[in-house]
């Protein structure tokens, strides 16, 4: 509106000044100038000033659009216009960590609304995020949904050799134990919460060879690989952000397959469960 009125008074001013320039100009011409003002302002300069007056006034109007060059600049979502380029150049990939990023990855859990799903043979660092599991479970109603390999899969054996040399690993642990131990631990945060949460926390086992470790918290993902003599969160992790993305499509579609093809297992009785599942 402002902006409306300046350009109005603008072109008033302008269109004055240039028809003021013209009559001086006839009136000196007729003679009247030196009657009126005599020795006052000279011809030249009222000429030089009628001429310069009249081309600003013809480009006001495209002069005035600079007055809209910030309102309009401030319509556009610069976030959303770097998230369409991070989608569309990178295919979702927003930054690749050295190592799994737990402080990251907890931040997420914190603040997840919708769900949190993971993939693994089996979870190491589970005691880092266990907490903000419960909450996000308990206090924002987050569905939690993990994969894990089934313990007693020829898998869990091809998956032990690939670890046999992993820095720190004991001789004596394998990864069919590893993967009963972490499902203690998931029995365990399924029996401290109350009973109509407990619905919430999913579990399943899957018999097949594992292909990435995956961490979800709504739309950002932590994927890694399973590579020979490395826990998956001692890999490379490559963060994405989007499941509408290319890599982020790619990533889900997996989860959703293996949770297909996945037995459930009964955190009341995990054991038990574990016992009757024949894949």
């Amino acid at each position: 509106m402002g902006s409306d009125l300046r350009q109005r008074a603008e072109r008033t001013g302008l269109a004055m000044m240039a028809a003021a320039g013209i009559l001086v100009t006839v009136a000196d011409t007729l003679g009247w100038l030196d009657k009126v003002a005599p020795g006052g302002v000279t011809k030249l300069t009222l000429l030089i000033l009628s001429v310069v007056t009249g081309t600003v006034l013809l480009e006001i109007g495209r002069l005035g659009l600079l007055d809209n060059v910030h309102s309009q600049l401030s319509k556009l979502d610069m976030e959303a216009i770097a998230q369409r380029l991070k989608r569309d150049h990178y295919s979702g990939v927003v930054r690749v960590h050295d190592r799994f990023p737990e402080e990251l990855f907890t931040r997420y859990v914190e603040t997840a609304a919708r769900e949190v799903v993971i993939l693994q043979t089996w979870i190491p660092n589970l005691h880092e995020f266990k907490h903000a599991l419960k909450k996000a479970i308990v206090d924002r109603q987050v569905q939690v949904r993990i994969l894990l390999l089934l313990p007693s899969s020829q898998v869990a054996g091809f998956r032990d050799e690939a670890l046999a040399a992993a820095e720190g690993r004991p001789p004596e642990a394998d990864v069919n134990l590893d993967v009963q131990h972490c499902l203690a631990g998931l029995a365990a945060l399924y029996g401290s919460v109350r009973p109509e949460h407990r619905a919430r926390l999913q579990v399943k086992v899957y018999n097949s060879l594992p292909s990435i470790a995956v961490y979800k918290a709504d739309e950002h993902y932590l994927v890694s690989s399973f590579l020979h003599g490395r826990l998956a969160i001692q890999c490379t992790q490559t963060e994405i952000d989007g499941d509408d993305t290319v890599m982020g499509s790619e990533v889900q579609e997996e989860l959703n397959t293996l949770w297909r093809i996945g037995a459930a297992i009964d955190l009341g009785d995990w054991q038990g469960s574990l016992s009757t599942i024949v894949m």
